[in-house]
């Protein structure tokens, strides 16, 4: 059997080389990592391979190189992949579901509503060109897995061209309470589009349980433990927390490399304990919150000065947009101020880089830190926090994690909880954190290790896809059991043949006009029920 991976990147990077031939360099990335070696699958990515290519013989060459990877690139111009995945995806569907509302002045230089239609229509255009990209490679018996929120519409496609195709869906991102979703103009629309997956998966209960509440709240639909019934079949919502693969980190720390970075890193920090943070600079991730803490706690605790230092990696992430670079000032600014109200000659408290470390360098940062720090205001996992724990089998150091981050119902039993808009209740924990007894950070590690070692990424796609191939026999085996279609010459036969004749009538589109519009179809506030009765002979 074969899996396609349906994803908005492919897993590798297309570039030329000094001859002007196409190289392919492969992504290390959590999602590559997860499916690599599915059990008993042969596997097939479908999604976009960052790169535009006219049509003729260096597009043929690029798609042979890449299915030679097991790739298959959708194509798309420059125009509609800004109004795809630059507008609808990030500007609307990622802000939405991270609870950030749209800013009215951004609203107001968009033309309001006139660009949200045109970045939908692009949404379902990009959609449609994937549909068409997996149901040309298609074979009988394939499962399709899609991922995440750029293609939401993309199982109701597949569906509505071949029904019997077993599909699933992955939210990487939080999914948002009904009371945030709802003020999205196309809600109902996304929702019906995955409710045509077999299963849709989340990283944790709470965000299942806010996609079973928004397709009650909205469409009207019943929930159930398993899912959704929508249009007489189930949809079964599942939880699958995601993971990382352990061993790539603990064995990374195991070579040459990364133990001189480590003894570099000893040496030039020594006599002083070391505060962590790796975070894309983005507006959910927290980190002028976080730097607020720390300053917090450097007032409040002048006997740890000269004995602490944060060391912030700030990955640059779309450095164009104006909101993005104004939090960069701001960082600069806190930044700056800590380091002048309390550095000395010998001691800088906060260490800042504005860039991303090589997975060695990672690797070494984490095994030496003593207190990560992840005060995320919303996010869907954060593996961050995983790496670190995969990291600290000798160290044993302790993980101040938000109650914000998905991770947080997994690794929250070993961690410090806290709520990152609690600037001094964050001030203590680093307090707790820095101050804890040896024995009380090798239990709460042991507990936080543990969990990473056995939720790998691994298991979490076996899990979904396991999960997938059940439900799709459930629903194979609920179809059996349905009614045959109504017999209409039977039926009115029968009905002139009688002397005594009940008719039943349902209230829905019976005694009210039918409608397709979903706002006079659904009945607010009550339910429907029977009609009436009449006899004759």
């Amino acid at each position: 059997e074969r899996l396609v991976i349906v994803a908005n990147r492919l897993p590798v990077t297309c570039s030329k080389d000094a001859a002007g031939n196409w190289q392919l360099q492969v992504s290390a990335g959590g999602l590559v990592s997860a499916l690599k070696g599915v059990g008993n699958y042969r596997t097939l990515w479908v999604g976009w391979p960052g790169v535009w290519v006219r049509h003729g013989s260096e597009r043929q060459a690029l798609a042979e190189l890449l299915a030679k990877e097991g790739c298959v690139p959708v194509w798309m111009d420059a125009a509609l992949l800004d109004l795809y995945y630059n507008g609808f995806c990030n500007s609307v569907l990622w802000q939405l579901f991270h609870y950030v509302p749209l800013n009215i002045d951004i609203w107001q230089k968009m033309g309001g509503h006139r660009a949200m239609q045109v970045q939908w229509q692009a949404y379902q255009h990009a959609n449609m060109k994937f549909s068409a990209a997996v149901l040309r490679e298609y074979g009988p018996g394939d499962l399709i897995w899609v991922q995440d929120y750029h293609l939401m519409l993309l199982p109701s496609l597949l569906k509505a061209a071949r029904p019997k195709i077993k599909v699933g869906f992955f939210l990487h991102t939080p999914f948002p309470s009904s009371e945030i979703y709802r003020t999205l103009p196309v809600r109902e629309e996304l929702l019906r589009a995955l409710l045509s997956a077999d299963l849709v998966g989340f990283h944790t209960y709470d965000y299942a349980r806010h996609f079973i509440s928004c397709c009650t709240r909205i469409l009207g639909l019943e929930g159930t433990p398993e899912g959704v019934e929508y249009n007489g079949s189930v949809t079964r919502v599942g939880t699958f927390p995601i993971g990382i693969d352990p061993e790539r980190f603990t064995e990374a720390l195991e070579t040459e490399e990364v133990q001189s970075q480590v003894a570099k890193l000893l040496n030039r920090y020594a006599g002083r304990k070391i505060m962590l943070g790796v975070d894309r600079l983005d507006m959910v991730k927290g980190i002028p919150h976080k730097l607020l803490a720390y300053e917090k706690f450097l007032e409040d605790h002048p006997e740890w000065r000269d004995k602490v230092l944060l060391v912030q990696i700030a990955v640059p992430s779309r450095t164009d947009v104006p909101e993005y670079q104004k939090l960069r000032s701001m960082v600069h600014e806190i930044v700056g101020r800590i380091n002048g109200q309390f550095g000395t000659l010998t001691y800088v408290p906060i260490y800042h880089l504005d860039t991303s470390l090589s997975f060695t360098e990672l690797c070494a940062l984490y095994a030496v830190t003593d207190v990560a720090v992840v005060t995320s205001l919303r996010d869907g996992m954060n593996l961050v926090s995983y790496e670190f724990v995969a990291c600290q089998s000798d160290n044993a150091g302790v993980l101040v994690l938000s109650e914000f981050a998905g991770a947080a119902q997994s690794l929250g039993s070993g961690a410090l909880l806290v709520n990152p808009w609690n600037i001094p209740d964050m001030a203590a924990a680093m307090h707790d954190a820095l101050s804890m007894s040896e024995n009380e950070r090798r239990s709460r590690h042991r507990q936080t290790y543990m969990h990473v070692q056995t939720h790998t990424a691994q298991h979490w796609a076996d899990t979904f896809i396991c999960e997938l191939n059940d439900t799709h026999v459930e629903a194979e085996l609920r179809m059996k059991h349905t009614p045959p279609p109504l017999d209409l010459d039977l039926v009115r036969d029968g009905y002139l043949q009688s002397r005594k004749r009940l008719i039943v009538l349902g209230y829905n589109a019976c005694l009210t006009s039918p409608s397709s519009d979903a706002h006079k179809a659904r009945v607010k506030g009550g339910g429907g029920g029977g009609g009436g009765a009449g006899g004759g002979r």
